[in-house]
C-alpha cells in the first residue's frame, strides 16, 4: 500500500538488489511484485535473503508530475485510492495506480489513451479487474482521481 511505490511506478523506477552471495541484480519495479496466486505470502521476487540496496529513478521526464491520494482518514491511512501521474504539454504523459490491486499499477497502452481522458485511461487501465461487492467503487473513484487531476493540471496551463 506504498504511496512511494505507485509514484515510483509512475516514474519508471527499478531497484538494485543484493543477493547473499553478493550478486546484484536489478529489477524494474513492475516486474518487483508477485501476483498473489497460490503463494499469497510472497510479495515479491526476491530471493531468500536479497535485499534492496538502492531505488534508481531515470531523468525526471518533462511535465507536470502530481500525486493524489483519496483516503478515509485525514492521516496515517492506506489509500482507497491513489494516482501517479506525470503529463506532458501534448496530451501524452504516464499513470500509476495505487490501492487497487496487489502492486501499483500501470499500463503503457493505458498511457496511449491519456490525450482521451480519464474514461479511456481507465477502461484501458482496469480491462479485467474482477472487484467484489466491498471494493467496486475503487474503479470509479479511480477514474473520477483522474479526471480530477487532468482538469486541475489543464486549468493550471
Amino acid at each position: 500500500p506504498s504511496d512511494m511505490a505507485v509514484a515510483m511506478m509512475a516514474l519508471d523506477a527499478s531497484v538494485e538488489t543484493v543477493r547473499a552471495d553478493g550478486s546484484r541484480r536489478n529489477i524494474a519495479l513492475d516486474a518487483l511484485y508477485r501476483a498473489p496466486g497460490r503463494t499469497p505470502h510472497i510479495d515479491t521476487v526476491l530471493d531468500k535473503g536479497e535485499l534492496i540496496a538502492a531505488v534508481v529513478l531515470p531523468p525526471p521526464p518533462g511535465g507536470v508530475h502530481v500525486y493524489r491520494k483519496v483516503r478515509d482518514r485525514a492521516s496515517y491511512a492506506f489509500a482507497l485510492v491513489s494516482v501517479a501521474a506525470i503529463l506532458r504539454p501534448d496530451g501524452s504523459g504516464r499513470i500509476a495506480l495505487g490501492g487497487v490491486a496487489h502492486k501499483p499499477w500501470h499500463s503503457a497502452a493505458a498511457d496511449a489513451a491519456l490525450p482521451q481522458g480519464a474514461a479511456a485511461v481507465m477502461s484501458v487501465l482496469l480491462q479485467g479487474a474482477a472487484p467484489t461487492a466491498q471494493n467496486a467503487f475503487k474503479l470509479a473513484l479511480a477514474e473520477r482521481t483522474l479526471a480530477s487531476i487532468l482538469q486541475d493540471v489543464r486549468a493550471e496551463a
